[in-house]
């Protein structure tokens, strides 16, 4: 029987998108690479535990899990969360940042600073800029006042985003235009903390780093893994969790996220034997109130 792995996740580092397996072993992906690995026969998923620490009754988890913990881990995954606001009283400095992914797709967002753009990087923002930088409360602060005054959200719905990776405007200047206009329109409110300070416009372009221009669009994705099931592709472009792997001339998006929790085997077959959701037209919804 072929040795099976763990997969804790995508990964993004300075050499671009990696697997990484439980014990700490990484797989580079580069495009033009073949993904491709098969969920054990007779295999269940299992939750993955909490803050480096297995799940004490390995509880079976739904398969379209893109959390892949049961109810208790999620609990206590998030009892030390900046998400969840339940670590006020951290002392690192943070970033605010504004996040592009597509016409109409602008959102506000907080990042300690020494994480550098690997957040934005893991959200699979096509073009960001930062907004501001202080104590973790002022960047909350202003992260609420963006979203009152300006109704800018602070999440995007993955479905939005895959629906137009491979439609975006062709050069970085606009792809960048919104993200100017809003990041003049924010700085020029009041209301900041005064322990805020505010950062200049500079914009930062993804669109090479995942691999978007001239991207073929995707039919699908991939709902979720079953055992005995076979995902295989060439890597055609990455970004945030997500692979666009081509498979018989068709592109179909893998969240890497539905990878953890099962035992992961190599396979030497093509196929793809997942259950696949076929992507309407126009399936995306454009935010609206910003400009």
């Amino acid at each position: 029987m072929a040795q099976a792995w763990r997969c804790s996740g995508l990964r993004w580092s300075a050499d671009g998108p990696e697997l990484v397996w439980d014990g700490g072993r990484r797989s580079a992906l580069t495009w033009g690479k073949r993904v491709a690995f098969g969920a054990a026969d007779g295999g269940v998923r299992q939750c993955v535990g909490a803050r480096g620490h297995p799940c004490p009754v390995r509880a079976g988890v739904s398969g379209r899990s893109t959390g892949a913990r049961c109810e208790e881990c999620a609990r206590l995954d998030r009892a030390h969360s900046v998400a969840a606001d339940t670590m006020a009283d951290d002392p690192r400095p943070y970033h605010v940042y504004l996040a592009w992914f597509g016409p109409g797709m602008v959102k506000v967002g907080i990042t300690a600073e020494e994480r550098g753009s690997a957040r934005l990087l893991e959200q699979g923002a096509v073009c960001f800029s930062w907004l501001g930088l202080g104590p973790l409360m002022a960047a909350r602060r202003t992260e609420e006042l963006l979203r009152a005054a300006l109704r800018v959200p602070d999440r995007i719905p993955y479905a939005d985003k895959r629906a137009v990776r491979s439609d975006l405007p062709g050069t970085a200047a606009e792809r960048a235009a919104e993200l100017g206009g809003l990041h003049a329109r924010a700085v020029a409110l009041g209301g900041w903390p005064e322990s805020l300070a505010r950062e200049p416009y500079r914009p930062v372009d993804h669109a090479e780093v995942f691999g978007l221009p001239g991207l073929a669009p995707a039919v699908g994705e991939v709902r979720e893994l079953v055992a005995g099931g076979v995902i295989s592709g060439q890597l055609v472009a990455a970004a945030g969790p997500d692979l666009h792997l081509e498979n018989g001339g068709r592109v179909v998006v893998l969240d890497t996220r539905v990878m953890t929790g099962w035992q992961l085997v190599p396979v030497a077959t093509g196929e793809l034997t997942v259950p696949v959701r076929e992507f309407k037209k126009a399936e995306v919804s454009v935010q609206d109130g910003l400009f």
